[in-house]
């Protein structure tokens, strides 16, 4: 799969692309622009992933369970292969997840379900109830993976859930961005 990295050191981040985008979509939409300073000074490295939405969550002729499988795959490359590409170069302590739209699930459900190795999450106006996409197929895979049946079944002393703020701190000193203000990224 293809990839996009931009910058060379600072707080590495995977960047995942909305509905059925490209990696090169954050450089497109002007969100490499925004954070150059960042990416310019070493504070900030990114990591563009491609999508495989068509052939997951958006495969209009394919039951909800090879959608969800589908995710299962995507998600394994992005841990297994991007994560280790970085690691190989320059092990660093933390890692984001950054999203917009559909991107910010893919942010939210990888950091979520991997906090020892996600630090850090920014989910820009994120889709997290995407149960619909699913045909009502339902299964361990779904529950750990969308957001919104994630919460409603997580018994983890370790997280909690405010719906009134837009940054929250995980207790196991993970930071979560969620927000739909245009100074987000500042605010982390």
């Amino acid at each position: 799969m293809e990839l996009l990295i931009f910058g060379e050191g600072g707080l590495p981040a995977i960047v995942f692309p909305t509905s059925c985008g490209r990696f090169y979509q954050f450089e497109d939409e002007g969100m490499v622009a925004a954070v150059a300073q960042k990416i310019e000074h070493g504070e900030l490295q990114l990591f563009c992933v491609d999508s495989v939405d068509n052939e997951s969550w958006y495969a209009e002729n394919v039951p909800g369970r090879w959608r969800i499988a589908r995710h299962m795959q995507y998600e394994q490359y992005v841990l297994d292969e991007v994560v280790a590409r970085f690691r190989r170069k320059r092990p660093f302590p933390h890692l984001a997840a950054v999203g917009c739209s559909f991107g910010g699930f893919h942010a939210a459900s990888i950091a979520l379900r991997h906090p020892d190795i996600f630090t850090a999450m920014l989910s820009m106006g994120g889709a997290f109830n995407v149960s619909h996409l699913l045909r009502g197929h339902y299964d361990e895979d779904v529950i750990n993976t969308c957001q919104w049946t994630f919460f409603q079944t997580c018994r983890s002393p370790g997280i909690w859930i405010s719906t009134d703020i837009t940054t929250t701190r995980w207790l196991r000193a993970c930071t979560i961005c969620v927000g739909m203000k245009t100074n987000v990224w500042q605010s982390c």
